[in-house]
């Protein structure tokens, strides 16, 4: 039988394990807590890159490791696998799990989605998280890549901690639910490079009072007159009138997101559960919008996190202490976090201490900040935006409102 005939019985391979393990559900990143049985369990890593897969294994019953390097194509993988079940199993060992693991990169979730719908355990190691050789000119090649990521996965499956971290594997519905902010926000940041560039155009001819937020911009190009009381260029105009055009979209689309998510919010059940109750019950703190409360519950309050240490450590906002003998010192931010929220609650932070002034947590940061001093008041936003973030983790999981905290009229 040629090699596009053969077919994959997904049922072969799913035990009571890979069943009951829904795409969503909380794990220990750091550890498995599933008992690893090498002599039934094929281990395998790949080295992924756009074009060629190169895939490692250690399978029961065969003395060599494998090592094929094959075309980006997952049911090309699935046969690979199938192919070395076979070879275990003439060596005299049933297969009843194979653990499948690679870098989380610029492909996604969604291979590990594919295989744990064919009954196959599939993990995205977070690629940070994986040691590295410190020396100066290491060698690197796709094939100690792939040993790096065996040794980092093999103690990740015996339940060993600090081998390697592990990504939460999204559901397709909550990584569709975070497109609609973030492209938003590269909207926005769209919009702003084209304010710019049509503001550095008009200061090249000395004009500076021109508003670009009137309906009637495109109109009012004709009658703007240079320093020199001349008119503009013919390219200059044309230029100009494009970028308006290209302006006017982006503003249009920015205008479609915010209508459908209101939409989306007004039609959800009042007294339910899930993001949408979380995103209304977060606006209704004075100081915080539609939209902040969009991203965090999307980006981070949604994503069922263990404790305040872990809502922290995702966000990025704890500490990174260097020790060693007698030095001690603070490097600073950790920064391995989401980088979105990081800063929008660093943002909201500053924007909380002007709306929440009778707020504890605005209390305590003046109490800290008394000295007046920068620096001081740039350290402790920080820390104001580390424990407004738990605050807010806390209410959408078990509705403690923050102490002193204003909220709207529901």
């Amino acid at each position: 039988m040629g090699r596009a005939a053969r077919v994959w019985h997904p049922s072969a391979l799913q035990n009571h394990h890979q069943k009951e393990r829904p795409m969503s559900q909380s794990f220990d990143a750091s550890r498995s807590l599933t008992a690893l049985e090498q002599d039934n369990t094929i281990i395998t890593v790949i080295e992924m890159s756009k074009a060629k897969w190169l895939i490692a294994a250690l399978v029961p019953g065969l003395k060599r490791q494998p090592l094929k390097k094959i075309d980006a194509d997952a049911p090309a993988l699935l046969e690979l696998l199938q192919r070395w079940r076979d070879e275990a199993s003439q060596a005299g060992h049933t297969i009843q799990r194979i653990a499948v693991a690679y870098e989380a990169a610029g492909d996604g979730f969604w291979l590990a989605r594919f295989l744990w719908a064919h009954g196959i355990e599939a993990y995205a190691i977070h690629p940070a998280s994986v040691a590295v050789s410190r020396e100066h000119r290491r060698a690197k090649t796709d094939r100690l890549d792939t040993e790096l990521l065996m040794r980092a996965f093999l103690g990740w499956l015996r339940g060993e901690k600090r081998h390697c971290t592990m990504a939460a594997i999204p559901s397709i519905e909550e990584e569709d639910a975070r497109r609609p902010n973030r492209e938003r926000e590269s909207l926005v940041g769209e919009q702003t490079r084209l304010i710019n560039r049509i503001k550095a155009v008009l200061a090249r001819f000395g004009i500076r009072s021109f508003r670009l937020s009137l309906r009637n911009a495109a109109d009012r190009l004709m009658a703007i007159r240079t320093a020199e009381g001349t008119p503009l260029p013919d390219n200059t105009r044309a230029e100009l009138s494009r970028f308006l055009e290209r302006l006017h979209l982006v503003r249009a689309q920015i205008r479609a997101i915010e209508q459908e998510r209101e939409r989306k919010l007004a039609a959800a059940p009042t007294a339910g559960q899930g993001p949408h109750a979380m995103v209304r019950l977060i606006a209704r703190i004075i100081g915080i919008g539609v939209e902040t409360a969009d991203m965090l519950v999307h980006e981070i309050l949604s994503r069922g996190l263990r404790d305040r240490r872990a809502v922290a450590r995702y966000a990025g906002l704890t500490g990174s202490p260097d020790e060693s003998g007698q030095r001690r010192r603070e490097k600073g931010l950790a920064r391995s976090g989401n980088a979105r929220v990081r800063r929008g609650m660093i943002q909201l932070a500053w924007r909380f201490l002007s709306f929440q002034k009778d707020s504890d947590l605005t209390r305590w940061f003046q109490a800290r900040t008394a000295d007046g001093r920068k620096t001081t008041r740039k350290t402790m936003i920080v820390a104001l935006a580390r424990k407004l973030l738990i605050a807010l983790w806390r209410l959408v999981t078990t509705g403690e409102v923050p102490q002193g905290v204003n909220l709207r009229t529901a």
